[in-house]
């Protein structure tokens, strides 16, 4: 339409109609005389504006969620944060739960021994000063650790002081090569020495070369003089298997250490020895055997057998008593 004259009166006329309408509309509310024209129109329109509206709302709601998409992220990294928190938690938790059961164990054994302990904790691993298996601790002299002092935990031997520093101090774990400690055997008190032999079993030399020694023999710390580097009665392990003797002057058996070298972190540092030695009070009880069941299977003749194929046998008077119950009359 071009711009003229006519064309703008029209324009004006179309909008003060318009005005019209909408004022009568609204003065007439429910009543309004353009309420049916709204209506028909809604009918005619509405499908459009529902196709419009299908057809928008997923671009809408596109532009909403980028628009969010921010605020989520923000909490999806918050609860991934929550949930790493948690699960430290829960790790330190059941790390404090072990670590209580390792000191209970220990508290035993110091009681068991009357061996005045100072706890510490394992903090490094490594070959220090040339040693192939040691570990570091986390108190020193400062704490009233000295050289050549017994190390245990709550399974038994695990090495003696070798180096001290003010706040630390190095320790030789029993399993070096280069670490030997003399040996009692439980019950028989056969002596001998332990030596170490890295990630295998210890070995012992018996001084007694026709000792009675067999499988699952326990052995303890005999203890050095002054109580250095060893005190008595420490648990050190249990034999695997005995060397048959061949007329040599001393007897070898091979023996797996209580401690485990590769799970060490609570110990104890051993700075009162005991009045007396404590034996073998300071093993634990020894493990019951398992009994095995045994089944018992009774048998009850039957009662269509010939009697004289049990006339021979001796039953009591409740097989009897059995047998004639299992009988069926003739007819």
């Amino acid at each position: 339409m071009r711009d003229t004259k006519e064309s703008r009166l029209l324009l004006v006329l179309l909008i003060a109609i318009a005005f019209a309408l909408i004022t009568v509309d609204i003065r007439g509310g429910e009543d309004s005389p353009v309420d049916g024209a709204r209506q028909a129109a809604a009918t005619v329109f509405g499908p459009i504006e529902n196709g419009v509206s299908t057809a928008v709302d997923p671009v809408g709601n596109a532009i909403a969620a980028v628009r969010d998409s921010g605020d989520r992220h923000d909490r999806i990294a918050e609860l991934e944060r929550d949930n790493a928190a948690l699960k430290a938690k829960l790790g330190s938790d059941a790390r404090n739960r072990s670590r209580l059961a390792q000191l209970d164990k220990m508290l035993r054994i110091a009681g068991e021994g009357q061996y005045g302990i100072k706890g510490a904790q394992v903090i490094a691993i490594g070959a220090a000063q040339g040693f192939s298996w040691t570990v570091t601790i986390d108190i020193g002299a400062d704490d009233g650790v000295k050289r050549d002092m017994t190390v245990l935990n709550g399974s038994g031997l695990v090495g003696r002081v070798t180096t001290v520093g003010p706040h630390s101090a190095t320790v030789l774990l029993a399993n070096d090569p280069d670490f030997t400690v003399g040996t009692r055997m439980e019950g028989s008190d056969e002596l001998g020495f332990a030596s170490g032999q890295g990630d295998r079993p210890f070995r012992v030399q018996l001084l007694n070369a026709k000792a009675d020694v067999k499988k699952g023999d326990r052995l303890i710390t005999f203890g050095s003089q002054a109580d250095k580097p060893f005190v008595p009665g420490v648990p050190v392990g249990k034999v695997l298997r005995v060397d048959p003797s061949g007329g040599d002057l001393t007897r070898t058996v091979y023996v797996e250490p209580f401690v485990s070298f590769t799970k060490l972190d609570i110990v104890g540092v051993v700075v009162e020895a005991p009045t007396k030695d404590p034996r073998d009070t300071v093993l634990p009880p020894k493990s019951k055997p398992k009994p095995t069941p045994t089944v018992t299977v009774t048998v009850t003749p039957s009662g269509n057998a010939p009697a004289g194929d049990n006339a021979d046998d001796t039953t009591d008077d409740n097989t009897g008593a059995d047998a004639t119950a299992g009988a069926q009359p003739t007819p």
